[in-house]
């Protein structure tokens, strides 16, 4: 077995937090496990004395630094944090409201932030840590109907990428995990909330995205346990992945990603590297 870790995981009370605390415990790690409703948490989890339920709403920094100093206090360290907690606001961009796209932003871009802003401290302490946010295939591409949700793991990515570089001297690692398809609570009527149709011009699509996204619960084609497996696999190499991609249907989103931007890239090269100043002209353009 690998050392002992701590693991620290967000959205822990249903889905795939659920299976990450177990496949954590079950390998002989520590986890806390966090939710909106500890209670839900610790139904959903089990009992273990390797196991720490805490509330934590990953919107509120007080409850993610409040998290954060029971989580020492029990265990001493932090090793592993997940950022897993999520939820989808779904519909077209013209029929989302400003309030929809910001309930989307604060718990799947600016949580993570706020839970990773209390977490880091601790990792630069030990000098050693690993920072995991489950990112989307909605992160890699933009999907129709999946705007707000994009956005949110697209500034996921960046965030997550610019991140690496500035704690690796800490010796703190980075991985952001592009689940495709798997089957999650993320499609229930607890964590999905559609858009109201609003707009006739997008009334047939808006009525035939819901059918379809409402028609996937429950049948995707991911297990999420084998995830779990896997993502304690990463964790314990010792140089881990910066991306991991989840699912076959993840991979071939990536591989269509590649071609596509380098056609783009190859399209405009000439007049992509045209635009810099003439040799010996003034930058100030007088």
């Amino acid at each position: 077995m690998t050392d002992k870790k701590i693991w620290f995981i967000t959205g822990a009370g249903r889905g795939m937090g659920t299976d990450f605390v177990r496949a954590a415990l079950a390998a002989g790690h520590a986890v806390v496990a966090t939710g909106r409703n500890p209670d839900a948490v610790a139904r959903a989890v089990g009992a273990s004395d390797d196991l720490l339920v805490v509330k934590l709403d990953v919107t509120r920094l007080a409850d993610a630094e409040a998290a954060v100093s029971a989580a020492v206090e029990r265990f001493g360290r932090i090793d592993v944090l997940v950022n897993n907690a999520a939820n989808f606001q779904a519909g077209y961009f013209e029929e989302l409201t400003p309030e929809q796209v910001e309930r989307q932003l604060a718990t799947s871009l600016i949580g993570p932030m706020n839970v990773t802003r209390a977490v880091l401290p601790v990792m630069r302490g030990q000098r050693s840590g690993h920072i995991v946010s489950i990112s989307s295939t909605a992160g890699l591409a933009g999907f129709e109907f999946c705007t707000a949700y994009s956005a949110s793991k697209f500034g996921m990515e960046g965030w997550m990428q610019a991140l690496e570089v500035e704690v690796a001297p800490f010796g703190i690692h980075t991985t952001v995990v592009n689940p495709g398809f798997f089957r999650t609570e993320l499609l229930t009527p607890e964590s999905t909330v559609y858009a109201e149709a609003t707009i006739a011009d997008y009334a047939e699509r808006t009525a035939a995205q819901q059918a379809f996204w409402k028609s996937q619960n429950g049948k995707q084609g991911g297990d999420p346990v084998k995830l779990a497996a896997a993502l304690i696999a990463i964790m314990s190499e010792a140089q881990p992945p910066r991306r991991f991609l989840a699912g076959a249907d993840a991979v071939a989103t990536a591989e269509q990603v590649v071609p596509d931007l380098q056609a783009q890239i190859d399209a405009y090269r000439e007049l992509s590297s045209s635009l810099a100043f003439d040799d010996g002209s003034a930058a100030s353009g007088s």
